[in-house]
């Protein structure tokens, strides 16, 4: 029985992730610094902090990390401010079926709060979500649970009830360590055979949802 979903949010709920990178890349070579996009799969789905250590590891202590992330968050920003948060397709297709089944909502992502609550009020989707846990608000960063179990939590749900909704290595990890029903819908991160493993479904878009939750609750609703 699915009791309720939580949502990651770049990569699954809008199409920023990549926009994001992409922006931060373009800074890097402005300024001379390395590919950072070449390890993308690597550091998608981190909290700012968990962010911060592996690019001074990878990179080095002295690679500018807070002036380029930030100069590529303005280009973010401002591209957002002109044309909207970009949406991914079928997202207010489920968002509106699950408020029509009463099913509870929640996001986990690593984005601080103040950027998630902007995007979400530009989109127009806060007044679905009932639970919002970002990456500020946990002490540690995906692949650890931590912030799927607390948003389980906040719905009161059991994590095996829930699936969570994903798109990146860490993200899935972080989901399949807390024991939820983990579906990943691909976005600039291929599924693989050790990802498979930790997956109920891999889907090409958020309305493919839709079916396993009516496979897994056929006329079961608000009840």
């Amino acid at each position: 029985m699915i009791e309720a979903i939580v949502f990651d949010m770049d990569g699954i709920l809008f199409d920023t992730e990549r926009l994001t990178i992409s922006q931060w890349g373009k800074v890097c070579k402005a300024m001379g610094c390395p590919d950072v996009t070449r390890y993308s799969s690597e550091f998608m789905g981190l909290n700012r902090v968990a962010h911060r250590q592996y690019c001074a590891q990878k990179f080095g202590e002295q690679f500018p990390y807070d002036e380029s992330l930030n100069r590529a968050r303005r280009a973010v920003a401002e591209y957002i401010a002109q044309n909207g948060v970009p949406v991914k397709p079928g997202l207010f297709e489920l968002l509106d079926y699950l408020k029509e089944r009463r099913l509870p909502v929640a996001a986990a992502t690593s984005t601080q709060r103040s950027t998630v609550l902007n995007f979400f009020e530009n989109a127009g989707i806060l007044g679905y979500f009932h639970e919002i846990i970002c990456g500020d608000m946990v002490e540690h960063s995906k692949p650890d649970p931590e912030i799927y179990l607390k948003a389980t939590a906040a719905l009161k749900k059991q994590p095996e009830n829930c699936i969570a909704l994903e798109d990146s290595p860490n993200g899935i990890r972080s989901a399949y360590n807390a024991g939820m029903k983990t579906v990943m819908v691909p976005d600039m991160v291929a599924p693989s055979p050790e990802l498979d493993g930790m997956l109920f479904a891999c889907v090409p878009a958020l309305n493919h949802v839709i079916p396993l939750i009516e496979a897994e609750n056929g006329g079961n609703f608000g009840k």
